[in-house]
């Protein structure tokens, strides 16, 4: 999963250096922790955060399959 979401995020984003995932992964739930830079942040976030909700339905659609709820965070660096 982590892979998919580092897919989505690199293509949206101009420096694909700076994007960050980290996993925490619990008993049924997973939490990544999303770092890019500051200038891509708008970029990921989308207009009224409508990027961001569409990234967590996608993940979400993905974790249904493996039994596990799936939170991600964007993180200002």
């Amino acid at each position: 999963m982590k892979d998919i979401l580092e897919v989505i995020i690199k293509n949206l984003v101009d420096n694909q250096e700076d994007v960050s995932i980290t996993e925490k992964e619990e008993t049924k739930a997973i939490t990544f922790e999303v770092k890019v830079n500051k200038a891509d942040m708008g970029k990921v976030i989308g207009k009224q955060g409508k990027m961001a909700k569409a990234i967590r339905s996608i993940m979400k659609a993905i974790a249904v399959k493996e039994h596990k709820k799936v939170n991600i965070e964007f993180l200002d660096d």
